[in-house]
């Protein structure tokens, strides 16, 4: 039942969104059109599975100086469709749903933004792009680190040909004992949920390879393991203490993997106040049984385009960024990133992902080596939220298109497809110890 009874008025010259999924994520999509864009876009509805977040995302609407807009249980979602009539629906819900909502919403004749990824598996993809076909409509995967200035400058660079032809990649991404802990405590830690870190978190990351390289995975040999985090791991440490979640434990006191909840008002308001609903626990320990996710991985990618990459990911680094190198024919380029420590709190993200540094060396072949310069990056993941939140929701022209992007970094289905293709693959490898042909679990057209 909608806690508002009527809808927004109609209002012509804002595009209206709806929003599926009200937990952390979904308050960088509605605090931003409550505030920076508040003369294109509004919100006409909300729908969660759990009705306290969803009223807990109205009360920030309120604050924000939106208007309170109708809400809607999951169950009702095709009437919320049909009586707030958005123009799009941003899909904030967690990965293994993503597609129900996305399938949905263009049936129903709306466009779609998708958080990342933008599904967890190939049926599930191919069941979007048929819906996409279907219907004509739009979906757009919001990945926000194509934008941030680091990561266009590289394109730029290799667009330019300044090493040559890109031979190699290798490209290390460290998650902190932060911010990659905070996946094995929440519902990420089980595969059926997130596809594991291959495809919920590197889905930015191989992104952004297929953009630098305008290229796509041709073939994907992975090997991966839980070997940090979870029960027995802990146990071959010499631990002997555990708790299955800090609320009311004594042991969870005297853990720094511990996250209380009672003390992020936006994490009490969202999960703690909630869960009496959904007995979704926020606060699950690490070192629990249950994680069916890997925190150590590395693989092998051939590209169509002949250059091979080697990544690795770790999520219990004491740092937190990434290293990637590209091999040319006419040199290299060395870049480092270095992040700030984050746990999703659900509120303000401008410190998700932010900078504590960037920098980039260009080694030409015969010459000195020079450092490239990056333009400014303010606020969350490198600089590229703010972007990204730009070319969403700022001015549009007369056919409704935005500035025109020379970077071409906005992410259609296709691209969502090709970037989660890998760690899909990545999966398979590990599961059978065999290269896998990307074409073999889906073929991509466009």
């Amino acid at each position: 039942m909608s806690t508002v009874e009527k809808s927004l008025p109609a209002t012509p010259s804002r595009k209206r969104y709806a929003i599926v999924g009200t937990g952390g994520r979904s308050y960088f999509f509605y605090s931003a059109i409550a505030t920076t864009y508040k003369a294109t876009s509004c919100i006409v509805g909300l729908c969660d599975t759990n009705q306290t977040r969803l009223n807990y995302a109205n009360s920030n609407l309120e604050t924000l100086g939106h208007p309170k807009v109708p809400t809607f249980l999951a169950a009702d979602f095709d009437r919320m469709i049909e009586s707030t009539k958005p123009d799009e629906v941003i899909v904030t819900t967690i990965d293994r749903t993503h597609h129900i909502y996305i399938i949905r919403a263009l049936e129903l004749g709306c466009n779609v933004v998708t958080e990342k990824p933008m599904t967890i598996d190939a049926p599930r993809c191919r069941e979007i792009f048929s819906a996409v076909e279907r219907t004509g409509n739009n979906v757009r995967v919001t990945f926000n680190y194509r934008y941030a200035p680091h990561n266009t400058k590289i394109f730029e660079l290799l667009r330019s040909g300044v090493i040559g032809t890109v031979t190699s990649i290798h490209f290390e991404w460290l998650l902190n004992t932060s911010h990659g802990a905070d996946y094995f405590r929440r519902w990420h830690r089980d595969k059926r949920n997130s596809g594991g870190l291959l495809v919920h978190k590197s889905t930015h990351h191989f992104d952004l390879v297929n953009f630098w390289l305008q290229s796509r995975p041709l073939s994907v040999y992975a090997q991966g393991d839980l070997k940090f985090y979870g029960r027995e791991n802990a146990e071959r440490r010499g631990i002997t203490q555990f708790y299955s979640r800090t609320r009311g434990s004594e042991v969870a006191k005297n853990d720094p993997f511990s996250l209380d909840l009672e003390s992020i008002s936006t994490l009490k308001s969202l999960y703690l106040d909630a869960e009496h609903e959904d007995a979704y626990y926020r606060d699950q320990s690490v070192f629990s049984d249950g994680i069916s996710i890997e925190d150590t991985m590395n693989l092998l990618v051939r590209y169509r385009n002949g250059a091979v990459m080697t990544y690795s990911l770790t999520a219990y680094a004491p740092w937190e960024g990434f290293r990637v190198n590209f091999n040319g024919t006419g040199g290299r380029i060395e870049m480092e990133v270095v992040e700030n420590s984050y746990v999703n709190s659900g509120g303000d993200q401008s410190l998700e992902g932010s900078l504590e540094k960037s920098t980039i060396l260009l080694r030409k072949l015969f010459e000195k080596p020079q450092e490239v310069e990056i333009g400014e990056a303010k606020g969350a993941h490198g600089g590229g939220d703010g972007v990204l939140l730009a070319d969403l929701f700022g001015e549009k022209d007369a056919e409704g298109k935005g500035v025109e992007d020379e970077y071409r970094r906005r992410a259609s289905h296709v691209d969502g497809a090709v970037s989660i293709l890998t760690g899909i693959a990545a999966n398979k490898s590990m599961a059978s110890g065999e290269v896998v042909w990307v074409d073999d679990v889906m073929k991509v057209d466009g």
